[in-house]
């Protein structure tokens, strides 16, 4: 563990809370809503320290559930205001900051679960219904109607429960208790959203209520503390394996007996759990870390105070925001305080020797990272490149290109050396130019050069050993948008012409399927935007048209996804820059929308982690809020995004690589809020 961490005060809430609900927004903001039967709700803003009036709701309410929808509205539902539980729901639009109601839930309700489900609806389960009787029933929420309905109830009532989304789509409910005073339990139902039907699972190895579970990225379910009866809290913890459908118990033991606490999954996966009971003494303010490489617990450093009935969000920077909470021997707490994680996802590394964004980046057999060309102006191309060097943490330069360029090609050939082709000298000279890296000596050598010039092409290594360049552009007339292909031939360092693709395109993506074929997908053509797409089959070297797009789009990413499918997410569409996300399926040749992203990015970057994950990040917003240092994740397996940190820079026009040895991901320059780049971050996945 680092030094650096720990826990540093921030400023209160206008308002003491306990039993609250606090909710991280797409703007970064944290929406702390109602407790301690309060109607009203505050917005905490990490960037600018400081608290800000959220509005008022229809209703008090505590002990109540807030859900972050992929429309980016908060839907908030049930709580009890003190003398009984509401059924009502309501609505926050941060974009007005207003609050509007949303139906009724099937009753009276609070102290229940809500789970965001693949679809986008929400699953609310259990509860009580404030006259001492705990509930089985389960209801769902339609955004696109605003509207609820009945689905299977659970087997009994729970109360103290906990409900976590599976990758595989369903909801694993466990333990808690069959009423407010009702016994302890340790049974497990599982929910199918297709079927709306229960299932029981596996036991937990012991009874549990009030303790946390917790998903973690390898997609095991943490199961830790709670209340084991009336008065006693437990330290244990296990682990619930979906593919097996088994549970096993983590040997080591928490700190200390704990329950009714916080748990939040941190980006290094890892989970930091804080505050709650020990069951005697009533409020704690210890905190603790599980490392799921290591399976173990250890103690870090205690909160400023102790709270029971607070709050715990992870905001984009990485830091734990606790809020709230009621302080031993008082009602209720109005105190936050943040917490600064051991190990952060986003760290600087070497700085290159040159700012340059419009560049490529290619990872050599040796592992080192090759960077060429860019432009620091926009107006010249540069010519300089060099070396990033895992072990050594250092960048040196290499030999300089033959010619300066920018948005260029790039592919490693499967000689090991690196072909480099066409792009632009300066605004106005497009090249057709081509040159050869040897990795042997450092050095660039002239190669054939492509039928004609062009700029923000697409290169693809094909299976053949061949380079496919499609599309781009000859000048910046849309009039010079190009629908023509080219195939380079390493050993005799020419090209020829292959077919040309169905529409004309620049700034669209290719994207190697595992068929051997290449999906050209979107871009912009000389009458305007499209949504197509199209497959090239290097054996016959023909384009064929295959499904469009739910809409236009230009400059998004698009990445193969293990499996086959591929993500294409973000760009700039019909209305400015997009955070829609929608998966092909070469099977089916078509399209399924899936979660936006969590911001609008256009010129954002993509890699596909070791996990199947995909990180995508930086990119333009759009006007009002420009270039953004945000990060977020797409897991593929539960059709959601999630925050992945914040770089030290925002950025677009960037690199980004995935190095050989660690499995980090290095991101190299790009063009920043003050121009271009020389800086670079390294990107640590979680386990």
């Amino acid at each position: 563990m680092e030094a650096s961490q720990g826990w540093t005060p921030t400023p209160s809430m206008l308002l003491q809370r306990m039993d609250h609900t606090a909710t991280l927004l797409r703007t970064g903001q944290v929406l702390v809503v109602g407790g301690q039967s309060s109607s009203s709700a505050e917005l905490y803003d990490p960037k600018g320290v400081r608290w800000l009036p959220g509005g008022s709701l229809g209703a008090a309410r505590r002990r109540h559930s807030a859900t972050l929808l992929n429309n980016g509205k908060v839907l908030v539902a049930g709580g009890d205001s003190g003398a009984s539980s509401t059924g009502t729901a309501e609505l926050y639009d941060p974009t007005a900051g207003t609050w509007v109601a949303t139906g009724n839930l099937d009753s009276l309700r609070s102290g229940h679960t809500a789970t965001l489900l693949s679809s986008g609806k929400v699953l609310v389960v259990g509860g009580e219904n404030g006259a001492s009787a705990g509930l089985a029933s389960a209801q769902l929420y339609d955004p696109a109607t605003g509207t609820w309905s009945a689905t299977g109830a659970l087997r009994r009532a729970r109360v103290g429960h906990t409900a976590t989304l599976l990758g595989n789509g369903r909801v694993m409910v466990t333990g808690g208790r069959v009423g407010p005073r009702g016994s302890f339990v340790n049974d497990v139902e599982l929910y199918e959203p297709s079927t709306g039907l229960w299932t029981l699972a596996a036991g937990m190895l012991g009874v549990r209520s009030g303790h946390s579970a917790t998903r973690l990225l390898s997609g095991k379910v943490l199961v830790a503390g709670g209340f084991i009866d009336e008065l006693m809290a437990s330290r244990t913890s296990e682990l619930f394996d979906p593919g097996t459908g088994t549970w096993t118990s983590v040997a080591q033991g928490l700190p200390g007996e704990r329950a009714q606490h916080t748990a939040t999954l941190l980006h290094s996966g890892e989970v930091l759990v804080s505050g709650g009971t020990d069951g005697n003494s009533p409020y704690l303010q210890s905190a603790a870390i599980f490392d799921p490489a290591l399976v173990r617990w250890s103690v870090t450093s205690s909160m400023s105070t102790s709270r029971l009935g607070h709050t715990a969000t992870l905001l984009p920077q990485g830091d734990v925001f606790v809020a709230g909470g009621s302080a031993e021997g008082t009602q209720g707490a109005s105190s936050a305080e943040r917490f600064s994680v051991p190990t952060p996802p986003w760290r600087p590394t070497a700085v290159m020797s040159s700012a340059r964004y419009h560049h490529s980046v290619t990872l050599l057999d040796s592992g080192k990272v090759l960077v060429a060309g860019g432009t620091s102006t926009g107006g010249s191309g540069l010519s300089g490149a060099e070396l990033y060097d895992e072990h050594l943490v250092t960048w040196t330069q290499t030999g300089s290109l033959v010619a300066p360029r920018f948005l260029h090609g790039a592919a490693e050939l499967p000689s090991g050396n690196v072909l480099v082709a066409g792009g632009q000298a300066s605004s106005s000279s497009y090249l057709s130019s081509a040159e050869v890296y040897d990795l042997a000596t450092g050095q660039w050598s002239s190669t054939g050069a492509l039928a004609g010039a062009r700029s923000r092409h697409t290169t693809t290594l094909l299976e053949s050993g061949q380079v496919l360049v499609t599309g781009g552009r000859m000048s910046s007339s849309f009039s010079s948008i190009l629908a023509t292909a080219e195939l380079y031939d390493p050993p005799s360092g020419t090209w020829r012409t292959t077919g040309a693709m169905n529409v004309r395109r620049v700034n669209h993506t290719a994207t190697m399927l595992l068929s051997g074929q290449v999906l050209v997908v979107g871009g912009t053509t000389p009458t305007g935007d499209t949504a197509t797409a199209e497959l090239y089959n290097m054996h016959t070297g023909q384009w064929t048209q295959t499904g469009s797009m739910s809409g236009t789009r230009y400059g998004h990413i698009a990445v193969a996804l293990p499996g086959g499918k591929v993500l294409v997410a973000g760009g700039w569409g019909l209305g400015g820059a997009l955070a829609t996300a929608e998966i092909y399926d070469p099977a089916q040749g078509g399209w399924t929308t899936v979660a936006p992203m969590t911001s609008s990015r256009y010129g954002a970057l993509a890699s596909v982690l070791s996990s199947g994950r995909v990180l995508v990040l930086g990119g333009d917003a759009g006007a009002g809020t420009g270039l953004l240092s945000t990060t977020e994740v797409f897991d593929p397996a539960l059709g959601q995004w999630t925050s992945a940190g914040t770089m030290s820079n925002a950025l677009s026009s960037g690199t980004v690589t995935r190095l050989a040895i660690s499995g980090r991901l290095l991101v190299a320059g790009g063009l920043g809020t003050s121009g271009a780049l020389s800086s670079a971050e390294l990107y640590t996945p979680a386990l």
